[in-house]
């Protein structure tokens, strides 16, 4: 099963009022498992953009209202593409896969508006699934956004320090799995792990490009390798 966890980040709450897409981000999953394939790009919503609106924070200050200067790290946007040059690659990459979205309804008006507007089919609203909703339903009364949920969990989200689509899709990728019941949700219990797909030939996710960052600290490290010591020459871990 292909699932695509996705966010966007826009100039404001209602593309009606002529608020746009500023970002999109989107981490694949395939069984649940994290295949390394994901989707970025920036986009120039044509409009100027207030010091204020929802996701600005990490943008360059070429389209604000009141322009200040840059700071370092910033992106501009007057030098990305419109919707309209990527609509179609993004409505592709999509397919007919679920989509896991954090407030779904949010990022599918906006999606639905840009692609209507260049006359690209629209995404169904029942192709995505509202993680909102599935943590508001199991945790009842309880902060529902994406940091509490990542407080609840123990997921590292301390490099969330400004918005942004793709880190935000990833981190929401963690938390849906654990909102499903854990990162191995059907316990490995599948007869096969390979996927057959529509030619026939079976699919397996491939290897990251990049690897992840250890999470072993230097102090567990060394504890190990003092514990490993002290089962003596002939234990099994010290063998070749």
């Amino acid at each position: 099963m292909r699932e695509i966890v996705l966010d966007t980040e826009t100039t404001g709450f209602d593309p009606e009022s002529g608020d746009r897409i500023v970002e999109i981000g989107a981490v694949e999953l395939w069984n649940h498992v994290a295949t390394g394939e994901t989707y970025h790009v920036y986009i120039n919503p044509e409009r100027s953009m207030p010091e204020e609106a929802f996701g600005v924070h990490g943008i360059g200050p070429d389209l604000l209202e009141n322009p200040r200067p840059p700071e370092k790290g910033e992106v501009t946007l007057k030098d990305k593409p419109v919707f309209a040059k990527v609509g179609q690659g993004f409505r592709d990459f999509v397919g007919d896969a679920k989509l896991v979205i954090h407030n779904a309804s949010f990022d599918m008006k906006f999606l639905n508006a840009e692609l209507g507007w260049m006359g690209v089919s629209l995404i169904p609203m029942d192709q995505a699934l509202d993680t909102l909703a599935i943590a508001r339903k199991r945790f009842p009364g309880s902060p529902a956004s994406l940091d509490a949920l990542c407080r609840r969990f123990g997921i590292d989200n301390s490099n969330r320090v400004l918005h942004g689509a793709l880190l935000d899709s990833e981190i929401l990728a963690e938390v849906y799995l654990e909102l499903i019941g854990g990162r191995q949700p059907d316990f490995g219990l599948s007869a096969s792990t390979g996927v057959t797909s529509a030619g026939g030939e079976e699919w397996r996710p491939t290897a990251r490009p990049n690897a992840l960052p250890t999470r072993i600290t230097q102090d567990e490290r060394t504890a190990h390798q003092e514990f490993v010591e002290k089962l003596g020459e002939n234990a099994l871990w010290t063998r070749a």
